[in-house]
């Protein structure tokens, strides 16, 4: 039944027909096993990177060590923000063994991807944390508290409601930029859709199958997005 479903389409032969049939369940099992471990791994460390830099740009310390610190991160959001993503995985696989660094395929992608997130989360949450009103930094000085525990108690948790639906599209973003994993030999979705095609050399349909499934992900991913952002509405509403 499924075969005859896609002889119906326009472009579609019965070699195709099975090519798309056979292509399917390795390419949802790398995205599984591969793609969106790859992404939850390295947005969390990404996270972590894009929270340790935002603290540091928006913090009022102005001693000598902070102001050498934020001269560096400052350095590092320009490099990585005026870099392409391609570029930066293909420095850490291939440009480092140069200097006697050796990183094997997942982490090399995961560093990558994880340097990247860090500096255009760390946009994300400094903007977040600005958008407070700043009596709000004020009310817990007031009733004693120190900065950390202002920012902690106060100030995270009104920032990242307003965080989450960039940092979700960043996350949506990023699922999908693993593909560039696949330059650096990571079997992820995109590369055994092109090991796929590259058996038959017929790319069209293969190609069309792997962006079908990038978008079904996408659309789990939408609506999970959605349901969070509902939740922190009526949690921010009580």
């Amino acid at each position: 039944m499924l075969n005859d479903l896609l002889a119906a389409l326009p472009f579609m032969t019965d070699a195709r027909a099975e090519l798309v049939i056979n292509g399917f369940w390795p390419m949802v099992k790398a995205a599984i096993l591969v793609s969106i471990p790859l992404a939850i791994a390295s947005f969390v460390i990404g996270m972590v990177i894009a929270v340790a830099v935002a603290l540091v740009r928006v913090s009022p310390s102005q001693h000598i060590l902070h102001r050498l610190l934020l001269f560096w991160v400052k350095v590092y959001i320009s490099i990585i923000r005026g870099t392409p993503m391609l570029v930066q995985i293909c420095i850490v696989f291939y440009g480092l063994p140069a200097i006697g660094v050796f990183i094997d395929p997942i982490p090399a992608a995961i560093i990558g991807f994880s340097l990247n997130i860090g500096a255009y989360g760390s946009e994300t949450i400094r903007a977040a944390i600005l958008s407070v009103p700043k009596g709000q930094w004020e009310a817990g000085y007031t009733i004693g508290m120190t900065y950390m525990q202002t920012f902690r108690r106060i100030i995270a948790p009104q920032a990242f409601r307003v965080a989450v639906p960039p940092l979700s599209n960043t996350f949506i973003g990023l699922f999908k930029d693993t593909s560039l994993a696949s330059v650096v030999t990571v079997t992820e979705m995109f590369r055994v859709a092109q090991q796929v095609a590259n058996m038959s050399y017929d790319f069209l349909p293969v190609y069309i199958e792997a962006g079908l499934i990038y978008w079904g992900y996408c659309w789990v991913l939408f609506i999970i997005q959605a349901r969070l952002e509902k939740r922190f509405d009526r949690y921010v509403a009580k």
